[in-house]
């Protein structure tokens, strides 16, 4: 009898998903029918067809746990009406605000993955549970039937007739379900002893796991590129090819059908040779497979000596088809290898881990649809499409790998260090040989005791500093590059606003800023030394990036909009360098260090705004940077190579990333993963130090960004590109020379002072606003420079102070040496993390600018908000550091005494 509800189980769950799938992808078919009616643009319509696919995927969860609760007979019966009732309205629907609302709930209907996925959990066991949702996974077929039957019931009876057959047909599997399906065996259970549900903490708690977010973003690819090319492939096709509705259908199906029922083949494959070399394929083919399909029609003229001689390049429909068909058949095998991880790993939780991967997956189907129709509308060119497919599958591939990678390092590596480093030396090979030619890994690593930091471990941390420092003022000359270039756009031809010159400056701080969360955390998952040189050779793609555009005063502002966001890489860098060589110091020289590495880095802000006001004067790199712009001056019409701005630092990237290669090392200590550091958010002062660093290196990056912009918007008759290096170059200078500052009265006290000067320095910004005073306004904002400067080394100095204080607390059972180790860990990833989060300062200053001019006419809103933050800052710094009884009172008072 168990046997028999099993079977029933499956197949009714595989049945109502086939045609919950068939509903909750109708738009493909019908939504081509309501563009042409309603007159839509790409983007509208990929937000028409994504909208049902979002609302199906995020209620997957939602509906796993219901399931889990009051079991799944029900809630799945209820989704399928839910989606039918949605069908239904379609038909009433006239506008296109009122069809996306009927597409709520029709995504209603895509809710039943999650729902059938908690049911199957429950009746077979974790052996069976990998083949069982292999079968389940049959449903995504419902896909192809809509391609299929939907064109031909269309043309007989109109997108309305599609509508409402699709609704009867979920309807009456609806109540098919409710009365032949049985209720899964823990439910009844429950319901025989009255045993409460679990709670909603138990079902969550797998969700906490790193892993179970990687298998989402593998969904994403090989399930929401699935949902969405379902969907788009129809228009794709009438649009690429001409081709009619009908054909259309057959030809998306001929993808669909092998992306749905391979999905068992894939799942034995996985068992037979591995579910990581089934991704590997999965991945590798489709990267292949989209890079090809991304090639667009292109003709190609040879200059000969014979005279010209062309070529013509197109994928025809016959080659797509049969590309689409093997794209189809491997994102089916990867689908099937995702899933068989999860019972295996979390066989109590399948419901929640499920319904995450599968919610994030079917996002995918909501999002790439709509940018699947933003880039074509923007380029006009349909093989974008798989462009983006191709670098989602690209970067899926290389994380995959560099995760399984670091995997088996750390297995094999006490094995690896072992081995020579020429495979030639292997014969000569001998103990004593060993890391003496390589020693980028640093297993012995003791910057606290004096005789081993005496003996090598200076000179090998004073390398690295000095290695890092170039790479970070280069980081920081692209994260900037675009506060000089805004001033220079409209000169050559840009016909941009200010406003949208202000959003230019400032794009690069959200996004350094967004970065450096990230980046915080990568030094001792990755190492210091692949991660600095890996982070150094990305400032290439601004660089160049930039060196292209700003030749074209056509080029679309979308496209100076992404190259703006794209400098953010440099802004990243600055928390990942930070953490890395805060490891190879003693306490006693770290601040000196920091500061060393963050002033002298710094000071690729002041570079940036005196090297490319004079590079661009000059064509430098010849026939190969292109030929120059003219502008209008005083003198007359003048040459200038904007592009410059970009390729100067091409060359020093380059020789900088190479030296962090050869001459950098990674600290075998210092290696944590995610899950360690991110104790740090548990941390109190952790975020308190977040408030006051964006109070002093949020000053001074957004200070930075928006100097140049708002002193020309202020004072037009002044060239202030000429001086804006001034302030820039004071604060990284003060930041790198006067670290000894707070080692000497205590890093609270000199911040406390810091943020006083600074309200003293706004008000003079203001004052000189008032009476028109370049020269005030100029002496203010180098005063503020000057004084986040000293701010920017004395808050750094305290955040290690305060985590040594905080582990005595926390740790009283450790060992000093324990206590020590946890106090460095915590206060590398807490200065990368306040480094992240003080970084949005050169987005929000340069913004509020552009805000306050638009609103009022003026910058003076924007000072008097940054007064009023200031003033928050004195208060804080007082209250938990300062006062006495403040954390930092009693030690920073022996420190003064000390020095005294």
């Amino acid at each position: 009898m168990r046997r028999l509800n099993q079977g029933r189980a499956l197949w009714l769950s595989t049945l109502a998903f086939a045609i919950s799938f068939a509903v909750w992808t109708i738009f493909a078919i019908i939504g081509i029918r309501i563009k042409a009616e309603l007159g839509l643009n790409e983007t509208l319509f990929g937000l028409l067809v994504g909208l049902p696919i979002a609302v199906g995927s995020l209620i997957r969860v939602p509906v796993a746990i219901w399931s889990e609760k009051y079991g799944s007979r029900v809630v799945y019966s209820l989704v399928m009406l839910g989606g039918a009732l949605g069908a239904w309205l379609l038909t009433f629907a006239g506008s296109y605000p009122t069809i996306l609302l009927a597409g709520v709930a029709v995504g209603i209907a895509g809710g039943s993955f999650g729902v059938g996925v908690t049911y199957l959990s429950k009746w077979y066991s974790p052996e069976q549970q990998i083949s069982t949702l292999n079968i389940f996974g049959l449903g995504n077929v419902g896909a192809a039937v809509t391609m299929i039957l939907g064109p031909f019931v269309l043309a007989a009876y109109g997108w309305h007739g599609v509508a409402r057959i699709w609704a009867l047909a979920l309807a009456v599997m609806a109540v098919a379900f409710w009365v032949m399906a049985r209720d899964e065996p823990p439910i009844a259970a429950r319901e025989r002893t009255g045993e409460p549900p679990p709670t909603l903490a138990a079902m969550l708690a797998p969700l906490r796991r790193v892993q179970v977010w990687r298998f989402s973003l593998y969904y994403f690819f090989v399930f929401g590129a699935f949902v969405a090319l379902a969907l788009w492939l129809p228009r794709y096709l009438i649009g690429a090819y001409g081709v009619n509705l009908q054909t259309a259908g057959v030809l998306g199906s001929a993808f669909a059908i092998p992306a749905s029922v391979f999905q068992i083949y894939g799942g034995r494959l996985s068992e037979t040779y591995g579910a990581r070399r089934v991704m590997y394929w999965t991945f590798g083919v489709s990267t292949a497979v989209c890079l090809i399909l991304s090639y667009p029609p292109t003709e190609y003229i040879v200059r000969s000596a014979r005279g010209p001689i062309s070529f013509h390049f197109e994928i025809g429909l016959t080659a797509f088809t049969a590309l689409l068909v093997v794209l189809g058949f491997f994102m089916s095998l990867g689908k099937a290898a995702i899933y068989k991880h999860i019972p295996v790993y979390y066989p109590e939780n399948v419901s929640a881990v499920g319904g995450v991967v599968g919610m994030v997956g079917g996002l995918g189907g909501f999002v790439l649809p709509i940018a699947f129709g933003i880039l074509v509308d923007l380029t006009g060119i349909w093989t974008t499409v798989f462009m983006l497919l191709f670098a989602i599958s690209a970067l899926a591939l290389i994380w995959m790998h560099i995760s399984i990678r670091a995997m088996e390092r750390g297995v094999l590596a006490p094995e690896l260090r072992k081995l020579p480093e020429l495979p030639e030396m292997q014969e000569v090979h001998e103990p004593r040989h060993i890391g003496v030619l390589g020693p980028h890994l640093l297993t012995d690593w003791r910057p606290e005791n004096e005789e081993f930091w005496e003996d090598k471990g200076r000179a090998i941390a004073k390398r690295n500093l000095w290695l890092s420092i170039p790479a970070l003022l280069l980081s920081f000359a692209v994260w900037m590059i675009w506060s000089v270039i805004v001033a220079r756009l409209p000169a050559v031809g840009f016909p941009l606003s200010t406003n949208q010159l202000f959003w230019l400056a400032a794009l690069p701080g959200l996004s350094g800023a967004v970065l450096r969360i990230f980046y915080a955390f990568m030094v001792p998952v990755f190492g210091g030394r692949l991660w600095t040189t890996l982070t150094t050779w990305s400032l290439m793609i601004p660089a160049i990036g930039i060196g292209l555009a700003v030749q074209n005063p056509e080029t679309p502002y979308w496209v100076l909009l992404l190259l703006s966001l794209l400098c953010g890489l440099g802004g990243g860098n600055f928390a990942s360098s930070m953490a890395n060589i805060s490891f190879f110091f003693p306490r006693s020289e770290k601040g000196h260090a920091l500061a060393l590495n963050a002033g002298l880095g710094n000071l690729g802000v002041s570079v940036v705004q005196f090297v490319v006001p004079l590079v661009i004067t000059v064509g430098i790199f010849g026939w190969l940077g292109g030929g120059p712009q003219f502008v209008q001056t005083e003198s007359g019409v003048m040459p200038i190579w904007l592009q410059n701005a970009g390729y100067i630092w091409v060359p020093f990237i380059a020789l900088a990333a190479f030296a962090c290669w050869f001459g950098m090392n990674d600290i075998e200590t210092a290696q944590s993963s995610f899950a360690e550091q991110s104790i740090i958010f548990q941390r109190k002062h952790n975020w308190i130090m977040c408030w006051l660093y964006t109070g002093t290196f949020g000053s001074f990056i957004g200070f930075s960004a928006g100097f140049p912009l708002l002193a020309q918007s202020q004072f037009p008759d002044v060239d202030a590109l000429r001086i804006a290096f001034l302030g820039p170059l004071i604060g990284a200078l003060v930041r790198s020379g006067t670290g000894w500052l707070a080692d000497r009265y205590g890093g609270a006290r000199v911040t406390l002072w810091v943020f006083i000067l600074m309200g003293i320095g706004v008000l003079g910004v203001l004052y000189a606003l008032s009476i028109g005073s370049f020269t005030l306004f100029l002496l203010s904002f180098l005063f503020l420079f000057f004084m986040s400067g000293v701010g920017n080394a004395s808050t750094f100095q305290m955040i290690p102070v305060i985590m040594r204080l905080e582990m005595d607390r926390l740790m009283p059972g450790a060992t000093a040496d324990e206590r020590q180790r946890q106090a460095e860990k915590e206060s590398a990833a807490i200065i990368g993390f306040t480094s992240a989060i003080a970084a949005f300062g050169a987005f929000f200053i340069p913004s509020a600018y552009g805000v306050s001019l638009a609103l009022t006419g003026g910058a003076q809103a924007a000072l008097w908000g940054f007064l009023i933050y200031y003033i928050s800052c004195i208060a804080l710094t007082w209250g938990q550091y300062v006062r006495p009884g403040g954390l930092l009172f009693e030690i920073e008072r022996r420190q003064q005494r000390q020095a005294a």
